[in-house]
């Protein structure tokens, strides 16, 4: 069974105290924190701080559902934070000589519904990973039938098909589904004991129960076979420990590091006209898997994740060797992270951005 449990030697405080951090208080996080879920009708948020590549901070705030206080070892659906755990998968496999990013993926896969498409002859793991595949987001948008909205590669098109599309790729190059990919290769070599593609034994009585814009409990989903870009359940303290591999580099090579933390997709004048004068980053785009928001002298990358009932979000600066993921099960948990992310001291233009395009 991969499942373990961390010993309380490694946290002794969050053994003992249970909702508290096991390494830092935040005095102003829980201060300002509870009133702000009251006020925006989100029921709990789960935060994992990072400063100088360490766990910093762990805590939890409201309520897991009904009937349980949050705390750190609650379960969350991260939604789409789950394509930064797959792009990981890729990056290592890539890392091991398995596949090159520019690879023809036809040669190993392709979809039956794109087999008198000629234009599936241009996929290949950097176009999936920059969300340049083409595909609609899903393709229940297309009648269930997969298609092309526009030829890869022609611009950017967030899509879970693509990561979908290169799960599928991975598993006929390696003889392994994603899941097994993931426990193999990121899930037990970083101990994140605590994070399952689909619903798990140990899940009973941690899961975090989605809300809606009204604080209205809604009923948890669960995936019935791995996704990979979708319904990944993990506590903030495992998906930090994601992170901290992120920003060692670990199990990646130099040059798929460089590959990874390089903009794919130009984004800055589509997304700048929508901030305000003096706001907009020096530079801005789709990087393999993260977004990439590069200022004067700090360059940060984030992902966000929502599904109805919650939302996600989590981001790291490889200049600051800084990060930090924040959880949520309410409808409404984005309005949350501009206030987290302030009392968490995270880059201040950073943090500007993201106020503006959160209300």
């Amino acid at each position: 069974m991969r499942h373990k449990t961390a010993p309380c030697i490694a946290l002794a405080f969050a053994c003992l105290l249970g909702r508290d951090a096991p390494l830092a208080q935040s005095p102003r996080l829980a201060r300002e924190i509870p009133p702000l879920l009251l006020q925006e009708h989100v029921p709990s948020v789960s935060i994992a701080q990072i400063q100088n590549g360490r766990i910093t901070l762990l805590r939890a705030y409201g309520q897991q559902d009904s009937n349980k206080p949050a705390t750190p070892r609650t379960l969350y659906n991260i939604a789409s934070l789950t394509k930064p755990i797959t792009a990981q998968v890729a990056l290592r496999l890539l890392s091991q000589g398995k596949f090159t990013l520019d690879e023809p993926m036809a040669t190993t896969w392709a979809d039956p519904d794109l087999a008198n498409d000629e234009r599936r002859l241009l996929l290949t793991p950097r176009i999936a990973l920059s969300h340049q595949t083409g595909f609609p987001n899903w393709r229940s948008e297309t009648g269930n039938v997969l298609t092309f909205k526009f030829t890869p590669g022609a611009r950017y098109g967030y899509s879970g098909e693509g990561f979908e599309y290169l799960a599928r790729f991975m598993e006929k190059k390696t003889g392994l589904p994603l899941d097994a990919n993931a426990n193999k290769l990121i899930f037990d070599p970083l101990g994140m004991h605590d994070t399952a593609f689909t619903r798990q034994p140990w899940f009973e009585g941690r899961v975090a129960a989605p809300a809606d814009e009204k604080g209205n409990w809604l009923t948890p989903r669960f995936a019935d076979h791995p996704i990979s870009a979708d319904m990944v359940y993990t506590t903030a303290r495992d998906y930090a420990l994601l992170l901290q591999a992120v920003l060692q580099n670990r199990g990646i090579t130099k040059d798929i590091a460089k590959e990874r933390d390089t903009i794919q997709v130009n984004l800055k004048e589509e997304m700048c006209s929508r901030l305000p004068t003096g706001l907009c980053p020096d530079a801005l785009g789709s990087g393999l898997s993260w977004q990439i928001l590069r200022f004067k002298d700090t360059t940060v990358m984030m992902h966000t994740g929502h599904d109805p009932g919650l939302y996600t979000f989590a981001y790291f600066s490889p200049t600051t060797r800084s990060g930090a993921v924040i959880l949520t099960n309410g409808e409404n948990g984005k309005k949350l992270v501009p206030a987290i992310l302030r009392a968490l001291d995270a880059p201040s233009e950073f943090v500007d951005v993201l106020a503006t395009t959160m209300k």
